[in-house]
């Protein structure tokens, strides 16, 4: 699609128009950035700190990167039940604001590990919520699961 890192797109001659097939997964500003339509989550910070660091930090909204203050220590109840829902409502705000910007909202595609309390217990609270405030809207969730002979915890199997 030829994005630059700060969001331009120099190849780009229809400014405004948002006709071309990338303008699905990317919003086109009136100045002419185009911002990903994604919102990042993960209830400890540092993966998404090194988005907000790294070379795409012009990319993103700084409210599309969105972390708790602490991870839920590869624990499904914690993801879901505690840790979970203190930016549960924080998240579900950012995606029906990015969703009220959209056309002809489709629907929504997840990425996510099973391994872990975000990617389990987190994931499984989001969609919960996400199913309840757009119905009949498509999810798809693309997922990875741990192996149990390479996982880094324990517990990462059974979540």
């Amino acid at each position: 699609h030829g994005i630059q890192p700060d969001g331009h797109m120099p190849s780009d001659t229809t400014i405004g128009s948002e006709t071309d097939s990338f303008n699905t997964f990317f919003s086109e500003l009136s100045n002419g950035k185009h911002v990903p339509r994604a919102v990042f989550i993960d209830l400890e910070p540092t993966v998404i700190d090194e988005i907000r660091t790294g070379t795409y930090r012009q990319l993103f909204h700084p409210e599309q990167l969105i972390t708790g203050k602490e991870d839920a220590a590869n624990n499904f109840a914690r993801g879901h039940y505690s840790i979970g829902r203190e930016i549960i409502d924080t998240v579900v705000d950012m995606i029906r604001k990015m969703s009220e910007h959209c056309r002809g909202l489709q629907g929504f595609l997840v990425f996510h590990s099973f391994g872990g309390g975000t990617g389990s217990g987190f994931t499984s609270l989001l969609m919960e919520r996400i199913s309840m405030e757009f119905g009949k809207k498509s999810k798809l969730e693309f997922s990875v699961y741990p192996a149990p002979h390479i996982s880094s915890a324990v517990v990462e199997p059974y979540n």
